[in-house]
């Protein structure tokens, strides 16, 4: 659980992480209090937005009208998109219990307008303008999110997967058991933060393709971009072959707790 902590904090977390209870009343999250919340214990919501309003993690989720497959397939459009049209990092991927997410991990936190800027350009680009599968309108899915793996009032599982298992989950994108955390750390510590250059060169893609000038990004610093992430299975081509083997190589026993139908 520990490993598990530390990679959720490298990737999405403040050091100074705040959360929220069911009365709107905000505290410290502390790693006791995530460890409960990943355990199952009590689940709360992580505030994504800092006190002085900066962002680093970005959360699309696709659960909104029309069927699991619809919106599964919208999520493999727009993570496709960002490695290979923006040449970002590959997203985490995971099921929130009723919807499909994104999470997108920032090396740099920005103001959360250009989060907000950065998530519309991004589904106004590369979805076509009739699909409505967000399953909250902007901004809210960026101000804050329930951190997977944790549990759901109606008792399934949210957790992070491998980004060719969503379409076994366009029914139910819930697990029925908790996940384990080796594999929940499995499917997150090969994973990169977008460098702020990286970002920076992103937007200005979105942008341009939107027919607007470029903004500057509003950063503590600019460093210089981080290795390109290198190509890999497009989401919906992985098979269950691809899948077992990229957790082999990861020290990861595949444990299929979800019935398919």
């Amino acid at each position: 659980m520990h490993k598990l902590i530390s990679e959720l904090h490298r990737l999405y977390l403040f050091d100074e992480q705040r959360y929220l209870e069911a009365d709107g009343s905000s505290h410290a999250l502390t790693p006791a209090v995530l460890a409960r919340h990943l355990s199952g214990e009590h689940t709360v919501a992580v505030k994504l937005v800092s006190d002085s309003g900066l962002v680093r993690a970005l959360v699309m989720e696709f659960g909104g009208k029309g069927g699991g497959e619809a919106h599964w397939a919208a999520l493999c459009t727009i993570a496709n998109a960002l490695q290979h049209e923006l040449d970002l990092p590959a997203p985490a991927v995971s099921i929130s219990g009723t919807a499909f997410q994104l999470w997108l991990s920032l090396a740099t936190p920005v103001a959360l307008v250009q989060a907000q800027q950065f998530v519309q350009l991004l589904r106004s680009t590369f979805l076509p303008a009739s699909t409505d599968v967000l399953a909250v309108a902007p901004p809210a899915y960026l101000e804050q999110a329930q951190l997977p793996p944790c549990l759901q009032p109606s008792g399934k599982w949210a957790a992070f997967i491998h980004p060719g298992m969503g379409a076994a989950f366009a029914d139910e994108p819930g697990l029925d058991m908790p996940p384990t955390p080796a594999a929940q750390l499995g499917f997150l510590e090969s994973l990169r933060s977008i460098a702020p250059a990286q970002f920076v060169q992103a937007l200005a893609k979105l942008n341009q393709h939107a027919g607007l000038a470029p903004e500057p990004v509003v950063s503590p610093r600019v460093a210089a971009a981080a290795p390109l992430a290198s190509p890999g299975l497009l989401l919906q081509d992985a098979t269950l072959e691809d899948i077992v083997r990229w957790l082999h190589a990861r020290h990861i026993e595949p444990t299929f707790r979800h019935k398919l139908p």
